[in-house]
């Protein structure tokens, strides 16, 4: 059975708007001012921001006991590392790096309560490389469920110079739910407890809210 991603929304990430809006004001200007070159940046810029803040409904899983993906793109890393500012102890990391193509609105692996949110400044490196984790600009969301602590890391990469929380501690989440966006290519790790049993591996593609990322062993 799967369930919805919720109510309906619009098709396009409400911080998209006003960048679309400024393309179309370019092809009114340059409709007006008979400035083709103008028009034409316009439907460039404009049409680019569109499909850049897509934001489509998903197919949510609805089986108890599973993880679903926080982000669209490629895995590029499945290890177990020791994450001590959170998780404090080891956990088992899915790193998916998110190109400028795939849809950037980045989900909720699993039903529960933001308990704590923190941003780090830092670099603009790659996102694909490994240090990346540890230099980048990085949003940190951490999810309590039913005594598990799961740790969503939103990493700006080479392109990325915004990353926009949707959600505040305190708040209840479903599995599957927006939970922030990142511009511009980027990458999103996944923290999970050892209990986690992990259905990926790398160079698998994944879409958020609907791709089977694990389960609870």
């Amino acid at each position: 059975m799967a369930l919805s991603s919720g109510t309906r929304r619009s098709p396009i990430a409400a911080p998209g708007y006003p960048l679309i809006l400024a393309g179309v004001v370019l092809i009114f200007l340059g409709l007006i001012g008979h400035w083709p070159w103008l028009t034409v940046l316009g439907l460039v810029a404009g049409g680019f921001c569109a499909y850049f803040y897509r934001d489509p409904e998903r197919e949510i899983p609805g089986a108890a006991g599973l993880i679903v993906s926080p982000a669209d793109g490629v895995v590029v890393q499945v290890d177990e590392v020791r994450e001590n500012e959170f998780m404090r102890g080891p956990a088992r990391r899915v790193a998916i790096f998110m190109n400028v193509f795939d849809v950037h609105v980045n989900r909720s692996p699993l039903a529960g309560t933001v308990s704590e949110m923190k941003h780090r400044d830092g670099e603009y490196k790659a996102a694909s490389r490994e240090d990346a984790a540890l230099r980048n600009e990085q949003q940190a969301v951490v999810l309590e469920c039913e005594g598990r602590r799961v740790l969503v890391v939103q990493i700006a990469g080479l392109l990325a110079r915004r990353i926009i929380p949707f959600v505040r501690p305190g708040q209840s989440l479903a599995r599957g739910e927006r939970l922030g966006m990142i511009c511009f290519g980027s990458r999103v790790d996944l923290y999970l407890p050892l209990t986690a049993e992990i259905k990926v591996q790398v160079k698998d593609r994944l879409k958020a809210g609907s791709s089977v990322i694990g389960r609870w062993a």
